[in-house]
């Protein structure tokens, strides 16, 4: 059975129902759309296109099939065109002629409009609880553990900082990407039911009562772009691929940082798996699988960027392409974001490692170039000065501050002993410029 097709002489070709199918994905949308037809039938009696007491039948069938799908009696399987038919197909089988009556002044185009709104709403909320959820326990576990280490610029020592800086340094990001996920769903605060299929009904009905039991904003103003708008999934859908490009990075240095080259960290067992040939393997799996599937979200936006950049108003089926890609995306960007909070929180951070790593990578270098600029050293001068006592060092296996007066002496006369406490690591991080560093 199909809701449409009065119309047509011959029957859908079965290739071309199969290809037309969404029912098989777009079922997670049960709940949206049986919480959409019920506002509408709602509306509907408020607006006299429906008795009292059809739209008490209408809602309570409603609420019936909704219960029964949960509870595992109404299986969501089926030659099913979309969600939408079976709900309206099931909705008709119980309860008769009357269930034909739920689609009066509704097109599907503003129906599977409002069901997506209302679930991308519903799942953004649910992200950005995790984001901010993995931002308080980097800050936990930053303010743990405010051990100096090695800061890098292309992946070599640079200068001294904290392990709670470097740390802090992702909720700074995902600090940005709270405001951003706070910011769309701003956005698409927009209830585009009533829209019809793209200029409204003839029918007498008030888009408030709709919007205003499906807790949207206000409405949507045109009725056209009500319809046709995918911009508030792009919206999203980039902001997802922001957050997996930051878990990516942080996955990144996870997996370098648990490496026996750096040892800096080490990712506990339950987040991580072993060989089938190596016995001595410990695989940063979790945090492997969060970089590789960074990808795929951005695979994501950009297809349904691909799909929507050519398409003429209002609704194309084209749109239908829209689903499967956010579904992914959001399970996705859900797991992702679960895994890393649980894997920051259980991490066992290797504060000697860092503090030998820190004092074998000449990270006080240009401390010792801004202690001869304060002595009035030319800075480029004083650059290459460093340069030659940093080879030196390398040809004599000794660290800067391991060298002594008469040693710094050969390289420019301004060197005291004041020298040392100013190149101190704990020293160069309490210092001024550098408070923030700890």
């Amino acid at each position: 059975m199909k809701l449409w097709g009065g119309r047509f002489r011959k029957n859908e070709n079965k290739l071309m129902e199969e290809f037309n199918k969404s029912f098989h994905y777009d079922k997670v949308l049960y709940k949206k759309d049986i919480q959409g037809s019920i506002a509408h039938v709602y509306m509907q009696v408020k607006c006299n296109l429906l008795t009292k007491e059809e739209g008490i039948k209408i809602t309570d069938a409603l609420m019936e099939i909704n219960d029964d799908i949960e509870n595992g009696k109404l299986i969501m399987d089926g030659n099913y065109e979309d969600i939408h038919s079976f709900i309206e197909i099931n909705l008709i089988q119980k309860i008769g002629e009357v269930g034909k009556k739920l689609h009066t002044a509704r097109s599907r185009n503003d129906q599977v409009a409002t069901d997506m709104r209302m679930y991308a709403k519903q799942k953004a909320e649910g992200i950005l609880v995790l984001t901010i959820k993995l931002k308080d326990t980097i800050k936990k576990v930053a303010y743990k553990n405010p051990v100096i280490m090695p800061g890098y610029t292309h992946l070599q020592r640079a200068q001294v900082i904290t392990f709670k800086h470097h740390i802090m340094a992702y909720y700074s990001m995902l600090d940005r990407d709270e405001k951003r996920l706070k910011n769309a769903l701003e956005i698409l605060d927009e209830c585009p039911l009533g829209c019809g299929a793209l200029a409204g009904t003839t029918h007498d009905i008030d888009r408030n009562i709709t919007c205003e039991k499906l807790g949207f904003k206000k409405v949507v103003e045109n009725y056209i772009d009500g319809v046709s708008d995918r911009d508030y999934l792009l919206e999203l859908m980039s902001n997802f691929s922001i957050i997996m490009m930051h878990l990516s990075r942080l996955s990144e240095e996870l997996i370098l940082w648990s490496s026996q080259e750096f040892d800096f960290i080490e990712i506990d067992d339950l987040y991580t798996t072993g060989s089938s040939i190596m016995p001595q393997k410990k695989n940063p799996d979790g945090a492997e699988l969060i970089r590789g599937k960074t990808g795929r979200v951005y695979g994501n936006l950009m297809g349904l960027f691909t799909t929507m950049k050519g398409l003429p108003l209002a609704y194309n089926k084209d749109m239908q392409e829209d689903k499967e890609g956010f579904f992914d995306s959001v399970v996705t960007l859900e797991m992702s974001l679960d895994i890393m909070e649980k894997m920051i929180d259980t991490l066992k951070v290797k504060e000697e490692k860092m503090k030998k790593a820190v004092k074998s990578g000449f990270l006080n270098a240009t401390e010792v170039a801004d202690y001869l600029v304060k002595n009035k050293v030319p800075f480029r001068d004083a650059h290459k000065i460093v340069g030659q006592i940093v080879i030196y060092c390398e040809d004599n296996k000794k660290s800067i501050e391991e060298l002594s007066i008469k040693e710094l002496k050969e390289f420019s006369s301004v060197f005291k002993e004041d020298i040392y406490e100013f190149i101190n690591y704990e020293n160069i991080l309490n210092k001024g410029i550098k408070k923030n560093l700890k």
